[in-house]
C-alpha cells in the first residue's frame, strides 16, 4: 500500500497570559470620541434633568454673514447641581429617555 501524505495539524498557539481584557483600560479608543457642547442652562425645574441652550456661529450659506444658530439639549444632571443661568459642558451619551441623550460633565461658570 502507498503511504498517505502527512496532514499533521500544528498544535494550537497558546493564549496570551497578559490582562484578560485590554478594552477595560482603553474603552474610549474603541468607542470613539464623544461630542461635547458648552451652553447656558435655561431650565432646571425637572428632577435630574436640565435644558441647555447652545449657540453656534456659522456663516450663511449664500450671503456669508455670520449668523447664530440656537439649539436646545436635554441633559442628565445626576446631582441637580446646575441652576438657571449657569454655563455648563455636556457630553453625548446613550439615550436615557425620550429626549435625553446628553449628560452634564461640569459646571464651567455659575
Amino acid at each position: 500500500m502507498a503511504e498517505e501524505p502527512s496532514t499533521s495539524v500544528p498544535p494550537p498557539l497558546p493564549l496570551p497570559t497578559t490582562a484578560p481584557s485590554s478594552t477595560a483600560t482603553t474603552p474610549q479608543s474603541q468607542r470613539g470620541s464623544r461630542k461635547t457642547r458648552v451652553g447656558e442652562v435655561i431650565s432646571s425645574g425637572m428632577n435630574k434633568t436640565i435644558v441647555v441652550r447652545t449657540i453656534t456661529r456659522v456663516p450663511h450659506p449664500k450671503f456669508g454673514k455670520i449668523v447664530k444658530q440656537q439649539k436646545k439639549f436635554y441633559a442628565h444632571d445626576q446631582e441637580n447641581k446646575a441652576k438657571n443661568g449657569d454655563t455648563v459642558r455636556i457630553m453625548e451619551t446613550r439615550p436615557l429617555s425620550k429626549l435625553k441623550r446628553w449628560r452634564l460633565v461640569e459646571i464651567v461658570r455659575k
